[in-house]
């Protein structure tokens, strides 16, 4: 049986075709090792309902990954060709217009198969994979085909996987954002901040 992804295991690697500003090109995943975060966001494919409201949101949020130095590649199971047709079509009609990243694409399977996202209808359900600089899966979530995923979360987590690499021996707690305060890995560590929010509520 093939090995699942799974949190701190190398995230399985690729080198397919993907389409930026109306251009193919090839995209290796490894390429990005040493440089950035990548945001590998699949999707079901081209031209379904909910899709191109979370790429538009994405591409709309681009400086904020940016900062992040976070690549995004968003992957379906469509050929190249549907890809830039996808792109190429209005947004009022359902298509993409220009994005801010690549879409990548899987018209074989292989890399949806990789990740455990197949259908038995040939779609990719709707994965994201969060992967660190050394190719890390960090985090990763798999949605309903209908249900849209949430932007702010995606940040949220991201900024909390940079803080804790970045911060060894710390943790994020529920809800964490920048400037909150933090746990300790430690659970003796943490009892301060145990006793700051639940010493004066009732058990």
């Amino acid at each position: 049986m093939t090995n699942l992804p799974q949190i701190g295991k190398m995230a399985p690697n690729f080198l397919t075709i993907g389409i930026y500003k109306n251009r193919l090109g090839k995209i290796r995943l490894s390429d990005y090792h040493g440089k950035k975060y990548v945001l590998l966001v699949f999707y079901p494919a081209n031209f379904t309902s909910v899709s191109p409201t979370e790429l538009i949101e994405l591409s709309n949020r681009i400086n904020d990954f940016q900062q992040l130095s976070t690549q995004i590649l968003a992957i379906s199971t469509d050929s190249p060709f549907s890809h830039l047709q996808y792109l190429l079509a209005n947004r009022s009609q359902g298509g993409l217009g220009k994005l801010n990243y690549p879409l990548v694409s899987d018209l074989n399977q292989t890399i949806t198969r990789k990740y455990h996202l197949l259908t038995n209808d040939g779609l990719s359900f709707p994965g994201i994979f969060i992967i660190d600089k050394e190719g890390i899966i960090q985090y990763y979530t798999v949605n309903n085909l209908l249900c849209g995923r949430n932007i702010d979360e995606l940040l949220r987590v991201l900024k909390s996987i940079q803080y804790i690499q970045e911060n060894p021996g710390q943790a994020c707690p529920v809800d964490w954002r920048n400037g909150d305060q933090i746990l300790y890995s430690h659970p003796l560590k943490s009892k301060a901040y145990f006793k700051k929010l639940y010493l004066n509520k009732s058990k």
